[in-house]
């Protein structure tokens, strides 16, 4: 490994991870991918990075000399935040969260919080699918009157989730609004695919003041989301609509995208 560069541990190696990977690896960043952690010791792990320790416990973030990484990003599902999140941040590494829907119970957040504290690490927050969020947040520093999200996405997109049960997704002619709530609420009945409805809401109002609204609409070109706000700064009105992740249409290409960002803002000497 070159001193300079970052060393970094996946946790998850399916769709997104895998496309970080590939991006990174094409853009020649200057980051190498020292480890990768799956629950299951026996995962699928083709096209794992040259070089790379395949990981299956939390503990075994902090094995293996000369391969420590910096950087310790978490892209397999809500159930991986608290022991990686954990051991990552009691060690003094930076822990990047991508299935921030398990910060929606408990007191987990708080807890890896008081861990970064203690230890001199960040936790980080990556935008996914989501643009403006540094928008939000500074307006979010003179206060904020009202955010309102919208995250509308194809029939195909929100089957095997709960909205299977409150409307006939291989029927739908025209847009369905089947859920509105607060973000607390989608994130919690939703986890794969409102996410996202988290960052804005931890970027502006919070878990319980921003409002939340659940769309499959047949006439959908991709994964679209749609943020509203207002407050003392003035009013904002944001619409992206992003291609679904090949591999995972729950997902969005973005999703990855805002990773390999975060990684290459960490690696390198211009932050944008």
């Amino acid at each position: 490994m070159q001193g300079s560069e970052l060393a970094v541990a996946l946790i998850g190696w399916g769709a997104i991870a895998r496309r970080v990977a590939a991006v990174l690896a094409e853009r020649k960043a200057p980051v190498r991918i020292v480890a990768v952690a799956t629950r299951d010791a026996a995962a699928d792990l083709a096209g794992l990075p040259e070089g790379c320790r395949h990981i299956s416990s939390a503990e075994e973030l902090t094995e293996g000399a000369g391969q420590r990484p910096g950087l310790v990003l978490e892209a397999a599902g809500r159930e991986s935040v608290a022991p990686f999140g954990r051991a990552a941040l009691a060690a003094g590494m930076d822990f990047a969260v991508s299935s921030t829907s398990a910060f929606v119970e408990g007191d987990l957040l708080d807890e890896l919080l008081a861990l970064a504290a203690g230890s001199g690490a960040q936790i980080f927050v990556p935008p996914g699918a989501l643009g403006g969020i540094d928008a939000l947040a500074a307006a979010s520093r003179l206060g904020l009157d009202h955010v309102r999200h919208e995250i509308i996405k194809p029939p195909a997109a929100w089957q095997g989730t709960p909205a299977m049960a409150a409307c006939d997704l291989d029927h739908l002619t025209s847009a369905h609004t089947f859920f509105t709530g607060t973000a607390r609420q989608a994130a919690a009945a939703y986890p794969q695919n409102a996410n996202v409805a988290v960052i804005s809401a931890m970027a502006g109002l919070g878990l319980d003041r921003t409002e939340v609204a659940l769309v499959a609409d047949p006439a959908a070109a991709g994964n679209a989301h749609r943020l509203t706000a207002s407050g003392a700064f003035g009013s904002m009105e944001l619409m992206l609509t992003n291609k679904p992740l090949a591999s995972n249409p729950k997902s969005s290409e973005m999703t990855a995208l805002s990773l390999v960002r975060l990684i290459e803002n960490r690696a390198g000497a211009l932050v944008l």
